[in-house]
């Protein structure tokens, strides 16, 4: 169907590019049919007085801001591209150790020669990049500072993020540095593409405003912990319409630490390619509980540790008021006693409780039967 309204699109909200007439949002590296993914930029804040009649809430978001703000810093890059063109972007990180680690987004720094790291009392350093994960859109750099001059976050836990609680951006939107912006977590359990065909889990969603050069900067609760790294918008215009996208905490614990110890992470992995839609139509021809949660195995990979555990998709797909229907294919409703509700939680269960050579118990729906098939996991094949 037509529409006179432009396509939205899930924009990385990370790199700002720079070019000699101005700012222009980088690369769009995604796309649905109605939505792609952009980068973000920065900006540099000047600290405003809290007036005698500030609200009680505005002081604690100021308190917040104070408290947290040393720790964030805005990153301009450069480099060449493959074309032989020079260019520069910018994007938002933060300091996680007393020893000069930094986590941003890696679509910020992946492909920079030079990377500057501008704090908030005007200090400015070089960076090098300590570990890169497309897969996860993360990456860690490093600079040589005393650790007294070094302010380290404090990290939350995203799975206790709860629809509807207060969160915080602090970044540097169209180069506008240390700017703060508020919202909620307007849901919970997205996915998202990272830099590569695999997708990240239990992703949060906030309509705290975020844009172009927000990329690889910190979201927060109350209690000024991260929780989130931002990372992609949905919009129209390549500008916050509400519709913003974090890399979860306990995501970005494990990934920046391996990434601090190895300088990259290898992912366990399933081979499986799943949908988490369970409609009335594939109930009602599996005759299952209408309450049934989990994924249905849409493919399994050959060779892959799915299909050497012997898990199972459609041979072919039934028809059903109209509809194929994969009534034959597995379920997946636990791992290893955890419920799995849909994609995006198997996806983050994997990534975030699990290694290579790993092995899980999978509770598997079956022809209406309850089933435990045990699978060891293997490390994820580069994305091609």
């Amino acid at each position: 169907m037509s529409s006179n309204h432009p396509k939205r699109a899930l924009f990385i909200v990370g790199a700002l590019l720079l070019v000699a007439i101005g700012f222009v949002i980088g690369t769009t590296v995604m796309s649905t049919s109605a939505s792609s993914v952009y980068l973000l930029p920065q900006q540099q804040a000047t600290a405003v007085p809290v007036s005698a009649a500030t609200t009680e809430n505005e002081r604690y978001f100021s308190d917040i801001y104070n408290r947290v703000s040393p720790s964030v810093v805005s990153i301009n890059v450069s480099g060449t591209s493959s074309d032989g063109s020079q260019f520069g972007a910018s994007g938002t990180g933060f300091v996680v150790d007393k020893n000069g680690d930094i986590v941003t987004n890696d679509h910020v720094v992946a492909d920079a020669s030079q990377i500057e790291v501008n704090f908030l009392d005007g200090t400015i350093v070089k960076g090098t990049v300590v570990g890169l994960d497309p897969d996860s859109d993360l990456a860690v750099i490093k600079v040589d500072l005393p650790a007294e001059r070094l302010t380290p976050v404090t990290f939350g836990d995203s799975d206790k993020l709860f629809i509807g609680e207060t969160t915080m951006a602090i970044g540097s939107p169209f180069s506008q540095r240390w700017t703060l912006t508020t919202g909620i977590v307007s849901a919970l359990d997205r996915t998202i593409g990272g830099q590569t065909k695999y997708s990240v889990g239990s992703v949060i969603q906030t309509d705290a405003a975020i844009n172009p050069g927000n990329s690889g900067g910190p979201l927060l609760n109350l209690q000024g912990e991260v929780v989130g790294v931002n990372s992609q918008i949905l919009s129209e215009t390549r500008s916050n319409s509400g519709v913003g996208f974090a890399i979860p905490s306990n995501l970005v614990k494990r990934v920046s630490q391996i990434l601090i110890d190895k300088g990259s992470i290898d992912y366990s992995y399933l081979g499986i390619q799943g949908a988490s839609s369970l409609d009335l139509a594939l109930i009602q021809a599996l005759k299952i509980p209408n309450n049934t949660r989990g994924v249905v195995v849409s493919r399994v990979e050959q060779g892959g540790p799915a299909a050497l555990a012997g898990l199972k998709t459609a041979s072919a797909p039934t028809e059903i008021n109209g509809e194929n229907v994969p009534t034959s294919a597995d379920i997946i409703t636990a791992i290893d006693g955890i419920n799995i509700t849909d994609m995006s939680g198997l996806v983050s269960y994997l990534a975030i409780h699990t290694e290579p050579g790993q092995k899980i118990n999978l509770s598997v729906l079956r022809d209406g039967q309850q089933l435990t098939i045990p699978v060891t996991l293997t490390a994820r094949p580069a994305s091609s």
